[in-house]
């Protein structure tokens, strides 16, 4: 495969001017940083990143170093969105451990200062690829990178989370029933049309749900471009975006990150149609199997149910992206393009419904 000459991503790499709606207090903010995080010395410099939809990203740069700034967004809120808290304690809790997560320097709830919560962590330098075919590199690093991105949420979902201070991070047992419950209210709040598809599944999949749930920190949004690569090996040096985590049921996170499989391919990290075997990729049931192997399994019963709430899960995210569209408070652009993916989304994870036994 050749690499396109026209980056389709190349709106969401990278740092722009912050935008006049995402300003931030640089003298507020200056104060803050002296008093909160270790060894900070300006002149500051202020960034912010293209990519992020839902909490506005920050680059902090200073003579000697760089800085990640996430904030809450202004403006109304849906109930136990953007708890940028939340990233900040579990990926405080995790560095210690070895896990690949960037340090945490300092988290402010006083919103006199910026207006909303914030926290800033390091700034960690690699490689972000958005196309789940990785055209940029080798056969070999392809199934390198791919064997690390398993291991890497396998290490997470292994992770004891009790031992590491997190045993109250989420309400134990139940997770899929919660889960939907959750975004099926969200769904609601932010509906813009009705999809008969979403309304049938709202129904039926809080009575199907597999049984066998076990607990373990979960992501929430696993997926290649949530992660950072070292510069030049095949290895993740820092998970991103922590806001959906929580404890649950780990399986929820893996298939999540395994419908990729079967989502489309548009340049994004969908492998549908793709000869992945021909590229070095681990097939479908090749990444089960290591997944399994690494988290004693003996295999994942019922995926067509765990796709189905995968896509429905991730068509009410869409649809709450919808909502703040509608309500002005957005934080990208790119939403709207992210709007036109809820029906094929809902349509798909209806059909992976029937699959499942949806009449």
């Amino acid at each position: 495969m050749t690499e396109p000459t026209e980056d389709p991503h190349a709106n969401f790499k990278g740092v722009k001017p912050v935008e006049e709606r995402h300003q931030l207090d640089e003298a507020a903010l200056t104060v803050w940083l002296q008093s909160n995080v270790e060894g900070y010395a300006g002149p500051l410099t202020i960034n912010q990143f293209k990519g992020g939809q839902s909490n506005p990203t920050y680059q902090l740069v200073t003579p000697a170093k760089k800085y990640v700034l996430r904030k809450k967004p202004a403006g109304k809120l849906l109930p136990s969105a953007h708890a940028v808290d939340r990233e900040f304690r579990v990926m405080s809790a995790l560095y210690p451990t070895g896990f690949p997560v960037a340090r945490q320097y300092a988290l402010c709830t006083d919103d006199s200062v910026l207006g909303a919560m914030f926290y800033v962590m390091e700034m960690v330098e690699g490689r972000v690829l958005w196309n789940g075919a990785l055209p940029e590199l080798s056969k070999a690093e392809r199934r390198a990178v791919y064997e690390n991105k398993i291991a890497t949420l396998a290490k997470l979902h292994n992770t004891d989370h009790e031992k590491i201070g997190l045993s109250d991070y989420g309400k134990p047992g139940n997770y899929f029933a919660r889960q939907i419950d959750r975004w099926s209210k969200q769904y609601k709040l932010s509906e813009t049309e009705t999809i008969d598809e979403m309304n049938r599944l709202i129904e039926w999949l809080p009575q199907t749900i597999p049984s066998g749930e076990r607990t373990s920190i979960v992501h929430g949004d696993y997926r290649l471009d949530n992660l950072i690569l070292d510069q030049t090996e095949p290895r993740v040096i820092a998970v991103l975006d922590w806001e959906l985590s929580t404890l649950g049921d780990p399986l929820g996170d893996f298939t999540y990150y395994l419908i990729n499989w079967v989502m489309p391919h548009d340049g994004r990290a969908g492998l549908g149609g793709v000869d992945v075997a021909s590229l070095g990729i681990p097939t479908q049931d090749e990444a089960v199997e290591l997944y399994c192997q690494q988290t004693g399994r003996d295999g994942i019963p019922a995926l067509d149910w765990y796709f189905s709430y995968n896509a429905f899960r991730l068509a009410c995210i869409l649809q709450g992206i919808a909502g703040r569209v509608r309500d002005g408070t957005a934080a990208s652009a790119h939403a709207l393009q992210m709007i036109q993916r809820i029906r094929p989304l809902a349509t798909a994870a209806f059909m992976y419904a029937q699959k499942a036994g949806l009449k």
